[in-house]
């Protein structure tokens, strides 16, 4: 038994070759525009032992010299939380994906104050919908204000196909919230901002910084069409390269998170600009205030 327990193992570790998506699949044009400033690199890099801890599911887990692998099967998921919580900040990861068939599957990096707004949270999600053998993985960005969990939540989705295979090698992902905007990074891309237009549109309320894999089959992949196969299992996630600059909530007034933009706070490059500009017009597939099925009454920004 403990032999067939190690072998399972082992297996589980070994490179995921097998119903990989074909390179074809992914979009051929060039890579955007460079954005001439690069956050990643101003941002500290942190161990993830001394600023996260396991928050479900630590039998799913593996940390290597702080490369961190977290997978789904039948009985669980998993997932980590940050030892403090944050009032603004740079918050990032580098992250590789499972290829194959990973339909139902979620793995996200995100700011979240669930635990203790239970029904009231904010939240800001980097999510990867899992996805089938020939299609892309779509990275979903979206925006909580003060939403729940139940069928009335208001998201604010943004959704892209990416410009790489992010399943062959690991890139980085990151949220850049301050007081006055939100802005996702791809590799030190802008590719959206969310200003804030009123405070009943942001999220201000301090938030923990989260990781996890789950099932979502429900709606993660083609509204539900595809769901979570376990005949797959596992499903696997991996981290490496955190990087925190931001204010935790017991930080000195003075202190100031890293910026997102040459210009510091409040708006992006014109070389940012373009670069996101040449990925929303290349890449995005979906954004919640071109939706005419949407209710613009709760999405006054739009």
């Amino acid at each position: 038994m403990a032999a067939a327990t190690a072998l399972s193992l082992a297996l589980l570790f070994l490179p995921l070759v097998i119903l990989s998506n074909p390179s074809s699949t992914v979009n051929a044009q060039q890579n955007p525009p460079s954005p001439g400033y690069f956050p990643s690199y101003r941002a500290q890099s942190v161990d993830f032992n001394q600023k996260y801890r396991t928050l479900w599911g630590p039998q799913h887990q593996r940390l290597d010299q702080d490369a961190l692998t977290i997978w789904l099967d039948r009985s669980t998921g998993s997932g980590f939380k940050s030892v403090e919580s944050y009032r603004s900040g740079y918050f990032g990861a580098s992250m590789k994906l499972q290829p194959g068939y990973t339909a139902g599957v979620i793995t996200c990096f995100y700011l979240s104050n669930n635990e203790a707004h239970p029904g009231q949270h904010d939240e800001i999600d980097i999510e990867f919908l899992g996805t089938i053998p020939g299609e892309q993985y779509t990275l979903q960005t979206n925006v909580y204000i003060r939403g729940s969990g139940d069928r009335n939540i208001i998201g604010r989705e943004m959704q892209f196909h990416l410009w790489f295979d992010p399943t062959q090698d690991f890139h980085n992902y990151a949220v850049l919230w301050d007081p006055s905007e939100i802005i996702f990074f791809v590799d030190d891309v802008p590719i959206r901002r969310y200003p804030r237009k009123s405070d009943a549109t942001f999220p201000e309320r301090p938030m923990w910084v989260y990781g996890s894999i789950w099932d979502a089959s429900n709606w993660a992949t083609d509204h539900g069409r595809y769901r979570a196969d376990y005949n797959f299992q596992p499903f696997v996630g991996r981290y490496k390269g955190f990087k925190i600059g931001g204010c935790t909530v017991d930080a000195s007034p003075e202190c100031r998170a890293t910026s997102g933009s040459p210009r510091g706070f409040g708006g992006l490059s014109p070389q940012q600009e373009r670069a996101m500009v040449w990925v929303q017009n290349n890449h995005m597939v979906y954004d919640y205030c071109s939706d005419p099925q949407r209710d613009r009454t709760h999405t006054p920004e739009c």
